[in-house]
């Protein structure tokens, strides 16, 4: 087990950029040229994540280029995100030793529950999801915060985290969002609005708890929350520049381009 991880803070950068990057971490990982990676990011502008494996059909595509909203598909499976607000968080690690050497359900579990200490050590008590949804259940919306399945962060009943895994044989990458706000007129866009009204019910931002929250101090929290789940000591950092080149290669001839994003 890696008693050292990297810390990488990423700032707010490109949507077709910050899935690069994840994809490169990812792979330096999993080919042992560094430790685990916890990344920190945001979106330069409004952003649409879809899942891997998500029908382009369920979103209003036309609206998000009229918008010059970008488009872009994840990696990691799961359901539509609307990015903007919010702090966005990768892990890369290997699977073939601890902590993440069980199951898929098993690694989620154990992020979730950093997750839910970094939001106690700001004064929010939440709660993981323990039974996993299926078939129909999963289906029914395109949106990501509309359901919640294993592993997943609960406050008060409502979704306040999203979160998927890629899991390679020997290695994960988790993409983890936390909405501090949602732009509740554009997802009715984007989303349809016939399901909007579903969605104050189902989930919830963290400006909308605190009015008094503070973005550096949860930053802190999920650091210090890591390094206690995981028992590790986290190390500020940087790409590698075998990671970033590579980052920028993939920008450009896969997230940048309808062939991915677009694809189903």
């Amino acid at each position: 087990m890696d008693s050292q991880w990297r810390l990488i803070d990423s700032g707010q950068c490109r949507a077709s950029y910050n899935m690069a990057l994840d994809e490169s971490l990812a792979a330096s990982v999993r080919r042992h040229d560094c430790p685990p990676t916890l990344r920190f990011y945001g979106w330069d502008r409004p952003s649409l994540s879809l899942g891997c494996f998500q029908k382009i059909s369920s979103i209003d595509l036309d609206y998000c280029r009229a918008g010059k909203i970008p488009v872009v598909r994840r990696l990691t499976g799961g359901r539509a995100i609307l990015h903007g607000a919010e702090l966005t968080c990768s892990i890369s690690a290997r699977t073939d030793k601890e902590p993440f050497s069980q199951s898929l359900m098993d690694s989620f579990h154990s992020i979730s529950k950093a997750f839910n200490l970094a939001f106690l050590k700001i004064g929010i008590r939440v709660e993981s999801k323990m039974q996993r949804e299926k078939g129909r259940v999963l289906s029914k919306s395109p949106l990501c915060f509309e359901s919640s399945s294993y592993g997943e962060v609960l406050l008060n009943n409502r979704k306040i985290v999203g979160s998927a895994q890629k899991r390679w044989q020997e290695g994960l990458l988790q993409q983890v969002s936390i909405p501090y706000a949602y732009d509740k007129e554009k997802m009715q866009h984007i989303f349809g609005r016939a399901e909007s009204l579903k969605w104050a019910d189902c989930m919830t931002a963290l400006k909308e708890i605190m009015t008094d929250f503070d973005e550096k101090k949860f930053k802190e929290a999920v650091c210090e929350a890591f390094e206690e789940i995981f028992e590790i000591s986290l190390q500020a950092s940087h790409p590698e520049p075998d990671e970033e080149l590579p980052a920028l290669a993939l920008e450009q001839q896969k997230y940048l381009q309808d062939s991915w994003n677009l694809r189903l």
